[in-house]
């Protein structure tokens, strides 16, 4: 049985990384073993690690965003063909932090490259493949911010691109989920991190039912 994909996506501070460790657990308690793959974007390779330090370390206008498109997509190349694509045809559940979205809100909405463009990166990076889910983590891009700066950490340079480009980065993922309603499931971030769990638990466990992925018995 081919495995599951399942992305996360939203602004800076949206709480992605807590909620995947969330989810994580709590599909680990409720339901038959079988193995999860967490990985994220740009990333999730040795290789495409070291593309991710060049993107998100340094001066915000050192690459243009078409550069930016290229990098992203030569880094999602080798971690389809190494990380995810292979997760899935074990039959893994694949959990990951962005993806093609992230591309085309911050280098296509944001950044100006066509979405013609973008879709023939993707061919090439993804070879057709599509999250099963996308959750759109939404809260607003001030109070994203707000929560990037408290929790400090090194990989600023997007976060550092300012306000109108963080609201404009808000704006585009709205807008991708009202196209795509049938993927793109947006949850309301702003909430406390129980809260906004219990939402996720609820898109993903329907997600598992309709692939038949087994309940642990004590928890039914």
């Amino acid at each position: 049985m081919r495995g599951l994909f399942i992305t996360f996506e939203g602004g800076e501070g949206s709480g992605k990384t807590t909620q995947i460790q969330r989810l994580k657990i709590w599909i680990e308690k409720n339901y038959e073993e079988f193995s999860l793959c967490l990985t994220r974007e740009p990333g999730g390779t040795e290789d495409a690690e070291s593309i991710r330090r060049l993107l998100l370390h340094g001066l915000v206008q050192k690459w243009q965003p078409a550069t930016e498109a290229l990098l992203v997509s030569a880094s999602r190349y080798e971690h389809v063909v190494h990380v995810i694509k292979p997760a899935l045809e074990r039959g893994d559940i694949v959990i990951c932090d962005r993806f093609t979205d992230s591309t085309h809100i911050y280098q296509g909405f944001v950044g100006g490259i066509s979405g013609e463009a973008l879709d023939g990166l993707d061919q090439l990076s993804c070879n057709g493949l599509v999250p099963d889910l996308t959750l759109l983590l939404d809260v607003d891009s001030n109070v994203g911010l707000a929560r990037t700066i408290e929790r400090g950490g090194s990989e600023g340079r997007f976060e550092a691109k300012g306000e109108a480009f963080h609201q404009k980065v808000r704006q585009g993922f709205l807008a991708r989920a009202r196209k795509e309603p049938n993927r793109i499931v947006k949850i309301d971030a702003a909430r406390p991190p129980d809260d906004v769990a219990r939402d996720v638990n609820s898109k993903v466990k329907k997600l598992l039912a309709a692939h038949r992925f087994i309940t642990k018995a004590s928890n039914q």
